[in-house]
């Protein structure tokens, strides 16, 4: 059967396959006479965000910085922050003291910036200077003579008290003296015998004896038992005069030193005038007079515990300066690179007790980042807050409730458990700047409720920038600005139009640049470096060429691999015979500016069905989402282009071979409704042409991303192959705008050995894959014969009729069979006929 021919479709042509940039736009000949430039291209939007956010000092402005690496983000922050932070800001000092009402709570001190520090050495000079005055002074002969009035007053009244005691037991013939009871000696009232004293248990051996009689024994027992009560009476009241006594001499030895420490304090009160510091103060004085005895040296310094640790009674009255701002003049900035829980919110510190505990005080707390730039910025990145437990966490907690509460993280290794120190809060005025992808600022503002609260800012920093000259002598002065900062070569026009042909690719767009200014900087590092190595004055178009294929072949050895494969027939791919069924899609490996493409082949296999389409790959669970989306597109494709008439009555496999791996995007959905049509029409398709693009179900072939690669891979594998002018590659017509293609490629499109396809539909790619029309419908819906889509639907409407009676066919060929049975019989009965009348006849 002859087809109906396709028309001629039109190729793009040299100049749509690349924009090169004319150095003579370029007013300089090199970067040598141009001027460097401040600041970042093309973040205007970023830029007003960050301002807004940095300058804004209401609660929950804090700023969450966006966008992909190279960018600029870290760069612009440092260059905002630091002009900002010349400003003086007011910042405090943070110290931490003994609580002496509740030594578990540690309290807060906070001082003007420089003045912390001037308070812990008048403090020490005040506890100094106590240790001396008050041992003086209660060793003074005053306060002896007062102390001895106080103690003879005591010993006066004891005295009084025994002898009055005495007299009475005299009277009843008894007398004081002492026992010795193990070693210990107590006074005992002793009956007195015959002039003797004689122990209270003797008497019963007397009275037995005969010295005394048992009515005088009796009535000695019976009296004792009354005197031991009386005795016991006058020792309570001894020892409470003792007791007296003793609270007297205290208060005699507060009151003679209460002058001195009220005035040393009351001046450090004056120096420091703030209200908890007074209260603190206050504290100090209560706690000094209570505990005269460490101040006397009845306690000494150097005195150890039983494992050896010396034991510091002056240690309460020390001064914690967690933060000292004495030498900060300007706002303060903190990068922290590490963001643990302890390098971020501080930490309570553990010192053994050398028993295998652990104890802390308050001069075991240290401050965090968070303390350290309170006042200004803390600038974070966000993938480091996940990476230990509770940071994230804690960070969230202390934004939004503006307190800091330094605590300490439970050590999962040692399993050591938190102290019950609990230190007071201290008001934190942070803002923090997060830097991180914009997948994270989604995951985050999606699932945290509060994350949009404290983050009220977004600055996203874009990844490309309009190509336009202003933009390009922009470009070109920044690119001198790390020329003068890294002291390299200087740069040639020729090659600072090299490096915008190469920024547009980046971008993937002919009329955009890349803002990744990270990775052109690394070009011209590199370019420099070649320059060196070939001893040139300044770098030239083929230093950037060198260095840029350098990169390339540095990250090359996973397409070199696959290369290899196919040229030796381990992966099958063919770019010169026709095959139905069969289609080369063309995807993309790697990752970022080091991706590559290459040929997939992609085929189809149909029979009589339900009309489904199935994923080999889903089914393999090799599919990604967005695959199997494609696939779903396609089958409505087919649905509202041939199941008008009839319902569709096919069974189709589509398949990636030889893919071991997970297949994502729907850039292949154009190939595989290819290999189906030609499939379904059992006509062959050319091997030497490549497809990329995605569909809708209305047939339109939409944009891909990668294209570029896409080509330049499937060139490469014709190339290797051998080129005989038939090969090319078919692509959305909207990505011409995004081809930025190699030189060799576009030379051998001027030759004519490599041709480039745009379409916008399923039609235009099916015709040139097969050189025969695609077909429209007729007056009476159905598609022209001799077509495309012709074919499609004949065989659609063949397998439906089969499908709606699969064994009518087979009843029809018995009843054939048996037509031609009986016909054959009746064919031999008359010839049998006609010969015996013919032997009849000669007869």
């Amino acid at each position: 059967m002859s087809f109906k021919k396709a028309p001629k479709h039109t190729k793009l042509k040299p100049m749509h396959l690349r924009w090169t940039c004319n150095p003579k736009i370029f007013d300089f000949k090199s970067t040598k006479e141009i001027e460097p430039i401040e600041g970042i291209l093309g973040q205007d939007r970023a830029l007003r965000a960050l301002r807004l956010g940095v300058n804004l000092k209401s609660p929950g402005y804090n700023i969450y910085i966006s966008g992909l690496s190279g960018t600029g983000k870290a760069s612009t922050v440092k260059q905002i922050l630091e002009s900002i932070s010349e400003e003086q800001p007011n910042l405090l000092d943070y110290a931490y003291v003994n609580n002496f009402n509740d030594d578990s709570s540690p309290l807060l001190l906070t001082f003007p910036a420089g003045k912390a520090k001037k308070f812990k050495l008048e403090l020490q000079n005040l506890i100094a200077f106590l240790k001396e005055r008050i041992p003086q002074t209660l060793d003074s002969e005053n306060v002896q003579k007062k102390r001895q009035i106080l103690v003879q007053e005591m010993s006066n009244m004891e005295k009084s008290l025994v002898e009055d005691f005495e007299k009475r037991i005299i009277h009843d013939g008894f007398t004081l003296g002492q026992i010795k009871v193990g070693e210990l000696v107590r006074p005992e009232i002793l009956p007195i015998v015959d002039g003797k004293p004689v122990a209270i248990y003797e008497l019963e051996n007397l009275a037995k004896t005969g010295k005394i009689s048992e009515e005088i024994a009796k009535e000695f027992i019976a009296k004792y038992s009354k005197y031991q009560i009386e005795m016991m009476e006058i020792f309570k009241k001894g020892l409470k005069l003792s007791q007296d006594i003793k609270d007297k001499i205290i208060e005699l030895e507060k009151s003679e030193v209460e002058v001195i420490v009220y005035g040393a304090i009351f001046n450090l009160k004056e120096n420091f005038p703030d209200e908890n510091v007074i209260k603190y103060l206050t504290q100090v004085e209560q706690n000094i007079l209570e505990n005269l005895i460490i101040f006397r040296g009845q306690k000494p310094i150097g005195e150890t515990t039983q494992e050896g640790f010396v034991i510091d009674y002056f240690r309460d009255y020390d001064v914690n300066i967690i933060l000292d701002n004495s030498n900060t003049t300007k706002t303060p900035v903190i990068v922290e690179i590490n963001p643990t829980y302890t390098n971020l919110f501080g930490a309570i510190e553990k010192v053994s007790d050398g028993k295998g505990g652990w104890y802390a005080d308050f001069t075991q707390i240290k401050a965090g980042s968070i303390l350290k730039a309170n006042g200004g910025f803390l600038v974070l990145n966000v993938n480091h807050l996940f990476e230990e437990p509770g940071v994230w966490k804690t960070l969230k907690r202390i934004l939004t409730f503006r307190k800091l509460e330094i605590n300490e993280a439970y050590n999962f290794l040692l399993q050591f458990s938190p102290t019950t120190l609990k230190p007071e809060s201290i008001n934190v005025d942070t803002k923090v700047i997060l830097i991180g992808s914009s997948y994270a600022y989604s995951v985050l503002s999606g699932y945290e409720d509060d994350f949009k609260k404290i983050f009220k800012v977004k600055a996203e920093f874009d990844f490309e920038l309009k190509r336009t000259k202003e933009v390009m002598i922009n470009y070109a002065r920044v690119i001198k600005k790390m020329i003068n900062e890294e002291n390299l070569f200087d740069i040639d026009n020729t090659a600072i139009a090299y490096l915008f042909e190469l920024s547009s690719r980046y971008a993937g767009e002919k009329e955009k640049l890349t803002a990744r200014f990270s990775v052109i900087a690394d070009l011209v590092r590199e370019a420099n470096y070649w320059a060196k190595e070939e001893a040139a004055s300044k770098v030239s178009v083929r230093h950037i060429i060198k260095a840029y294929n350098f990169t390339k072949d540095r990250h090359g050895l996973y397409e070199e691999k696959m290369s290899e494969m196919i040229q030796q027939g381990t992966i099958l791919i063919d770019t010169h015979d026709e095959r139905v069924g069969e289609i080369n899609g063309l995807a993309v490996y790697g990752y970022d500016f080091f991706a590559f493409g290459k040929p997939s082949k992609i085929t189809a296999a149909v029979a009589i069905g339900a009309g489904n389409i199935i994923n080999v790959e889903r089914e393999a669970g090799f599919s990604g989402k967005s695959h199997d989306k494609g696939i779903l597109i396609i089958a409505g494709f087919f649905r509202e282009t041939f199941g008008q008439n009839f319902p569709l009555s096919f069974s189709a496999n589509i398949a990636f071979e030889q893919s071991y791996g997970v297949i994502d995007g729907d850039s292949a959905s154009a190939a595989e409704i290819f290999a189906l049509l030609s499939a379904l029409s059992k006509i062959s398709i050319k091997q030497g042409l490549a497809v990329t693009g995605s569909i809708n179900q209305k047939g339109e072939v939409q944009p891909i991303g990668g294209v570029n690669e896409k080509i330049e891979g499937f060139f490469d594998v014709c190339k290797m192959k051998g080129l005989k002018g038939g090969e090319g590659v078919i692509i959305p017509k909207q990505n011409i705008k995004d081809i930025m293609l190699r030189e060799d490629i576009i030379d051998a499109v001027k030759n004519k050995t490599f041709s480039i396809y745009a379409i916008e539909k399923i039609e235009e790619g099916i015709e040139i894959l097969t050189g025969i029309k695609a077909g429209k419908r007729k007056e009476n819906g159905f598609y022209e014969e001799r077509t495309i889509y012709g074919e499609v639907e004949s065989r659609l409407k063949e397998f439906y009729q089969k499908g709606k009676n699969p064994f009518k066919e087979k009843e029809n060929e018995k009843k054939n069979n048996s037509n031609d049975k009986n016909s054959n019989q009746i064919e031999k009965s008359e010839n049998k006929t006609d010969n015996n009348k013919s032997k009849r006849k000669k007869k």
